[in-house]
């Protein structure tokens, strides 16, 4: 007779359980991983000025891309419209679309002779 007793009890347990489990589920705010790097993804990346770490919060832009772009300003000078970007070897007008919104250049003091 005790058997189907403690049967019983853990049964209603095991109920009581799950039913605390599920309220504390429904209880917590469900946040799309997504959602949280939103703040960074609005940020604008002057092409120009951009450190590698900067590069890298682009989208598709790794720490490889990230030192091929500033190698490419080092050697060309300061981009001088964010389509140049699509000079820099492995960046074709796909890749430069999703990042077009999120990138400027702005004019760099040189010393030249207009004085930019």
């Amino acid at each position: 007779m005790t058997r189907p007793v403690l049967r019983l009890v853990l049964l209603a347990v095991l109920i009581a359980t799950a039913q605390t489990w599920v309220a504390a589920q429904k209880a917590q705010p469900q946040t799309p991983a997504a959602a949280k790097p939103a703040a960074s993804d609005t940020s604008v990346v002057n092409l120009n000025t951009a450190t590698v770490e900067q590069l890298e919060g682009l989208p598709g832009i790794g720490a490889k891309m990230a030192a091929r772009i500033i190698e490419y300003r080092q050697k060309n000078g300061a981009f001088k419209k964010v389509e140049d970007l699509m000079n820099v070897k492995g960046i074709g007008e796909k890749n430069f679309l999703k990042l077009k919104n999120r990138l400027t250049v702005t004019a760099t003091k040189s010393g030249g002779p207009d004085g930019e």
